[in-house]
């Protein structure tokens, strides 16, 4: 077998095709939860009940696709992210990074960007200002309600982690803004601690959560909503990492 063709390569380089550079340590798409739609001249928020994944690479979302189901197509946006899959999986098995997640609280404001960024307790940036006392309340009904009315910060817990089914593919994230995730924070960093600078398996899932209140204004009737879950499994263990057993 020969590869006749190669001389017009050698003649005009320019136009020879090339290798897809390696991504594997960037970040090459975002998991969503939600995505907005539109409700005659509003784009309203819509929560999802498997994952919208979204990325500029066709190679990554084709292997989206062949993963989780789902067929990649443009959407509107003015990121680089301008693929989207809506995929058919409301959990995927990942692998976070060592210290791959991060908690704070922000607000952004139009035109401003980032205004408050914080633990809950002391800024966090700018620089002249961390570790001075951020003001915020104490209480986590008063921190909502705060949020809720544009005069507080929100969570923000992004994620960063690859795919049980290809490492290799690159660093997706996950952001949330969910305060049923803060609360389980706690349990999830206790989790995160016991493998100090290491990958661990987990499995991110977006998770229905039913029920009907007894007191209150929506008494009696059913209340439905999604929320993130991270299930951590267990350190992850390379292929090289591996110890082999000895020859005898």
């Amino acid at each position: 077998m020969a590869n006749n063709l190669r001389r017009i390569w050698d003649a005009d380089p320019d136009a020879a095709p090339k290798e897809r550079a390696s991504y594997a340590d960037d970040v090459v798409g975002r998991f969503r939860s939600g995505r907005l739609v539109k409700m005659g001249t509003k784009d309203v928020p819509e929560s999802l009940n498997e994952w919208r994944v979204t990325t500029g690479d066709p190679v990554v979302a084709a292997k989206i696709a062949e993963f989780m189901g789902g067929t990649p197509e443009e959407w509107e946006t003015d990121k680089e992210d301008n693929l989207q899959i809506l995929t058919d999986s409301p959990t995927v098995a990942i692998i976070i990074e060592a210290d791959g997640v991060d908690a704070s609280f922000k607000q952004f404001a139009p035109g401003a960007g980032l205004i408050h960024h914080c633990d809950g307790f002391e800024y966090l940036s700018p620089e002249e200002d961390k570790g001075t006392p951020c003001k915020c309340p104490t209480l986590i009904a008063e921190r909502k309600l705060a949020a809720d009315k544009m005069r507080g910060p929100k969570p923000s817990v992004d994620v960063k982690f690859r795919l049980q089914d290809d490492p290799e593919l690159g660093i997706f994230r996950f952001n949330s803004g969910s305060w049923k995730l803060v609360e389980v924070l706690g349990g999830l960093f206790a989790e995160l601690d016991k493998y100090p600078g290491r990958q661990v398996r987990a499995t991110l899932t977006i998770e229905n959560v039913s029920y009907t209140p007894q007191k209150g204004p929506r008494a009696g009737q059913e209340v439905s909503y999604n929320k993130p879950v991270i299930r951590v499994a267990g350190v992850y263990e390379a292929a090289g990492d591996v110890d082999l057993p000895m020859a005898a």
